[in-house]
């Protein structure tokens, strides 16, 4: 497994692929000069306080997409669990199973008390630069405000196309 490593805001995100609940492959640098990246580590499918993040992130999608932004959960959980965790809470954005943890550590992100996968939340721009991050395993809902505050912010500065 790579080694964790501590990413700031002003770092180059980290290249992956991974599966999706489809199956379909996906990479973040499919994104490269297309759509920032919300990108939200998740401890697990199903249980409450993933599920509360999940669905804020949900009920705040149109925002996210209206500020360019594509929104993208991640856990070790299988790409069959996570299609039942999307298909049951109406999730519109993918989710992507990171079944042995390798993104995670390669994001940096830490378990809680060593147990708990942690939950944070990056803002990548469109040329794969961290903008944002929040980290925090029992307020999800703020994972969501502040990250679309600060896209929100930032697509404001943008010239229009």
């Amino acid at each position: 497994m790579a080694a964790s490593q501590e990413l700031r805001v002003g770092d180059r995100a980290p290249d992956f692929t991974l599966p999706s609940a489809t199956g379909e492959m996906v990479s973040l640098a499919n994104y490269r000069g297309r759509a920032d990246v919300v990108l939200f580590f998740y401890p697990k499918d199903e249980t409450a306080v993933c599920t509360k993040e999940a669905c804020s992130f949900r009920d705040s999608y149109q925002a996210f997409q209206e500020a360019g932004a594509e929104v993208i959960g991640i856990s070790s959980d299988s790409a069959a669990s996570h299609q039942r965790f999307a298909e049951r809470n109406h999730l519109p954005f993918l989710l992507l199973s990171d079944a042995d943890g390798q993104v995670r550590a390669r994001y940096g992100v830490k378990k809680t008390l060593g147990l708990i996968p942690g939950r944070t939340t990056f803002l990548i721009d469109r040329e794969g630069i961290i903008r944002s991050l929040f980290s925090s395993q029992f307020q999800a809902a703020r994972h969501v405000s502040e990250t679309l505050g600060v896209l929100q912010r930032l697509h404001a500065k943008r010239p229009a196309p």
